[in-house]
């Protein structure tokens, strides 16, 4: 029994919030926000609940602090980026890319507005967006403009790969449905959407959301009295 009682205690020794965290974004990856529970990351670590409430207060608390190691992660690799213009870029589809492999992120952060996952990116694009010269009184909207495209175009695109995995579906034939819909709408109500039907499916998420940058890059520096 002595026996048993001091591998226990070695066990929770070795945990930390490190670990926890660790744990927590695996459960995040294959279950999502619903399979995060201190039962499902009790039984990952191989100890018990009050060991993680030791040093993890809630599941909130703890869905910031896993969001925050990916945000942490993610702005602290390099980038090539030669220009400010080039690193909001890198920044930004680097972003992309993890909202993308980590589809939560993105709702985490949005429910996390003003903690430190959220302002390692505002302060990361703010810094490239005053390095390039924006008005001081144009620095919060260009900002926040910056951020609300990341984050809005990310998270659909996370939000949309999520769906098509639960329901089973593929890109190419689901998207060549639609066309087919958008291609069949009344020509006086919908002219538009169904001129651009055939380049649906064949576009490229990831170069889409890059030309949106592109887009907003270009209007900063249109700024006049930069």
């Amino acid at each position: 029994m002595a026996k048993k009682a001091r591998s226990v205690q070695r066990r929770e020794d070795s945990l930390s919030p490190e670990r926890i965290i660790e744990a927590a974004i695996e459960v995040l990856d294959s279950s999502g926000e619903k399979g995060l529970t201190f039962r499902a990351l009790s039984e990952r670590l191989a100890t018990g609940p009050g060991a993680i409430y030791w040093h993890i207060a809630s599941k909130g608390e703890l869905l910031t602090a896993a969001c925050d190691a990916i945000v942490a992660q993610t702005m602290n690799t390099p980038v090539d980026g030669t220009t400010p213009e080039a690193t909001i870029r890198a920044l930004a589809l680097a972003m992309f890319d993890a909202i993308d492999e980590h589809p939560w992120v993105g709702s985490a952060l949005t429910r996390a507005p003003g903690q430190l996952p959220m302002v390692r990116v505002f302060e990361r694009i703010g810094q490239q967006l005053r390095a390039l010269g924006v008005p001081v009184e144009e620095e919060w909207a260009t900002v926040s403009a910056v951020l609300s495209y990341i984050l809005g175009v990310g998270g659909q695109n996370a939000a949309n790969t999520h769906f098509a995995r639960e329901q089973g579906l593929d890109r190419s034939n689901f998207l060549g449905e639609v066309s087919t819909v958008w291609s069949e709408l009344d020509p006086d109500e919908y002219p538009f959407t169904r001129s651009v039907a055939s380049q649906l499916p064949t576009h490229d998420d990831r170069a889409d959301f890059v030309a949106g940058i592109d887009l907003i890059l270009r209007g900063i520096a249109s700024m006049p009295a930069r």
